[in-house]
């Protein structure tokens, strides 16, 4: 049996309520030996008003509300209390002293999801979804943790390992009854089988899109000195978080703001106007520039309209990979003195579109724009967008690529179907890694460890 645990639920500060967990054999002992209440009894999952007492004196620390759950309905199918008392420090100091003296002790961190995994109320995808959900700072990252939470990726997961193991029965059974199942036959439905979970796998997982839905799109606003950069920045965050001056070159360093599109999340950098310059504070920000330029998941390439194009200017400027690519025409409530056709040899196919970051010309379309980059990167198909899922995922996807190509080899059948095994139960294992059943226990222990404590 495990021991009690207790630990704040809600954040540390000074709040109008705060809430007080206590999972384990003694949570109801400890409730019943601190709350006041004028019911009979405590009835399980019932929110219920009265006052907390100090147990080595009988002294009133707060009025409250408590709720006492009984085993298994709860998150860690243990007897559960909560106890929603003032979010003053001083009452939440002396809440959890009383309550450590009746035998409680403090919970680690994400010990009570770790109690709730390890007692099969939840699998480990689940578990990690509940700090993503807690984390989440945009809907679409929301919706993704919430999809994950209530078993999304464990569904699939499952679906796939059902297949693993079917076929590894089938590849069993054809070693072990070669009279009367046909190896070659069982050869190559299993090779096909494999490739299209192998299919299936890398379509599922993809990191990049983890790392869009929780860190946000990384747009990057880059281009010729005077374009407007800065403009479209603070256009863009609707506040001036940018310095505006007509000298070119004012920006010098690499200047990230957030803002939320369509409920994603972008990190969305102003930078140095990209040029050739003797000035070595200036160079060492255009260098910065060029270096986020490499990286960023959309380029949003500003050039001044109202001017005519110098075209050493704009080959040196669009330097970034066009596929990342959208080139913004600005100033275009000054007129457009500016051929656009140089673009078709310097940029070709790369979407172009006219704005005014002054007069906000155009600004919901590039908004638009920048939803529809994240929304491409990060698409709901992708299941598996954790880092540690998307890349177990990926391995067993390679052990199945390597099965089908044992098995479409040739030669003896009953070796090519052994080392077929061999690479299956390798993919298997990896799937069962994802969701906790085969997990090692360090990984484990690691997941838990980023939780906050009270989760």
């Amino acid at each position: 049996m495990s021991d009690t645990i207790t630990a704040f639920a809600t954040p540390p500060g000074i709040g109008g309520v705060a809430v007080l967990r206590v999972s384990g054999p003694d949570a109801e002992g400890i409730l019943r030996a601190m709350f006041r209440h004028s019911r009979g009894s405590l009835a399980s999952h019932v929110l219920t008003y009265g006052r907390l007492v100090d147990p080595s004196n009988n002294e009133i620390i707060d009025e409250c509300m408590a709720v006492f759950m009984r085993a298994p309905r709860t998150f860690t199918r243990e007897d559960v209390a909560e106890i929603h008392c003032h979010g003053g420090l001083a009452v939440m100091d002396w809440v959890l002293r009383a309550v450590r003296t009746l035998g409680a002790r403090i919970a680690e961190p994400g010990e009570f999801t770790r109690r709730a995994f390890e007692n099969g109320r939840i699998d480990l995808t689940q578990a990690e979804a509940v700090m993503r959900l807690i984390g989440a700072r945009g809907e679409a990252a929301a919706r993704a943790a919430v999809r994950q939470l209530s078993g999304g990726a464990s569904r699939f997961v499952k679906e796939v390992a059902d297949e693993l193991i079917n076929a590894l029965a089938g590849i069993e059974a054809a070693l072990d009854f070669p009279d009367e199942i046909e190896e070659q036959e069982t050869a190559a439905r299993v090779a096909d089988l494999s490739e299209s979970l192998a299919h299936k796998l890398m379509q599922a997982s993809d990191p990049r899109a983890g790392r869009v839905l929780d860190d946000g799109l990384d747009a990057v606003i880059s281009g010729p000195p005077n374009a407007g950069k800065s403009s479209l920045l603070n256009a863009l965050l609707e506040e001036n978080r940018a310095i505006v001056h007509s000298v070119p070159g004012t920006t010098r360093d690499v200047l990230t703001a957030e803002m939320t599109v369509a409920g994603l999340r972008v990190r969305l950098s102003d930078t140095a106007g990209l040029r050739e310059t003797d000035d070595p504070v200036e160079s060492i920000g255009v260098d910065r520039a060029r270096a986020r330029l490499a990286n960023a998941d959309l380029v949003l390439m500003m050039v001044d309209a109202s001017v005519p194009f110098e075209t050493d200017g704009l080959c040196a400027a669009i330097s970034a990979p066009l596929d990342r690519m959208i080139i913004l025409l600005n100033k275009c409530d000054m007129g457009v003195a500016a051929d656009e056709s140089a673009f078709d040899t310097i940029a070709p196919d790369v979407h172009r579109m006219r704005i005014s970051a002054k007069t906000g010309e155009g600004l919901d379309a590039v908004r638009d724009l920048i939803a529809k980059r994240a929304s491409t990167l990060a698409p709901e198909s992708a299941i598996l967008s954790g880092a540690r899922h998307a890349q177990a995922a990926q391995a067993a996807a390679r052990s199945l690529s390597e099965a089908a190509a044992s098995l479409r080899g040739g030669g003896y059948r009953g070796a090519a179907l052994d080392l077929a095994a061999i690479d299956l139960r390798s993919a298997l294992q990896g799937l069962e890694s994802i969701t906790g059943v085969a997990a090692d226990e360090a990984v484990i222990d690691r997941i838990f460890s980023t939780f906050c404590v009270g989760k």
